[in-house]
C-alpha cells in the first residue's frame, strides 16, 4: 500500500474514532442512555465487530486500529445501555421511582 493511502486510512480512522469518543464520553460521564436504542445500539456493536474482523483479513492497520477502539466504546454503551435499562425495569414492578438509588 502507498504512503497516500496509509495516510487516508489512518486520517479517516482518527476522525470517524475521534468524534464517536466525544460522544462516547459525553455518554459516560452523563450516564444518560435514554435517547440510544437497543436494537441499533447492539447491530452497530456487530457491524463494527465485523468491520474490525475485515480490516483484521485484509492486513488494514488503520481499519483495525479505529475499529478495536470503537468496539471498545461501543460494547461498554450498549452494556451500560442493558444495565441501566435492567433497573429501571426491575424499579419500575417494584413501584420505585425510576431515579431511586435502592437497589442499585
Amino acid at each position: 500500500m502507498n504512503y497516500f493511502t496509509e495516510w487516508l486510512g489512518y486520517s479517516a480512522a482518527a476522525l470517524t474514532t475521534g468524534s464517536f469518543a466525544l460522544q462516547a464520553w459525553h455518554t459516560f460521564r452523563t450516564r444518560d442512555v435514554s435517547g440510544i436504542s437497543l436494537g441499533m445500539y447492539s447491530a452497530f456493536t456487530l457491524g463494527v465487530a465485523l468491520w474490525l474482523a475485515y480490516g483484521l483479513l485484509l492486513n488494514s492497520w488503520p481499519m483495525t486500529l479505529a475499529n478495536t477502539i470503537t468496539l471498545l466504546m461501543a460494547a461498554s454503551i450498549l452494556v451500560m445501555k442493558i444495565t441501566i435499562e435492567t433497573r429501571r425495569r426491575r424499579r419500575a414492578r417494584q413501584g420505585l421511582p425510576a431515579n431511586s438509588v435502592q437497589n442499585l
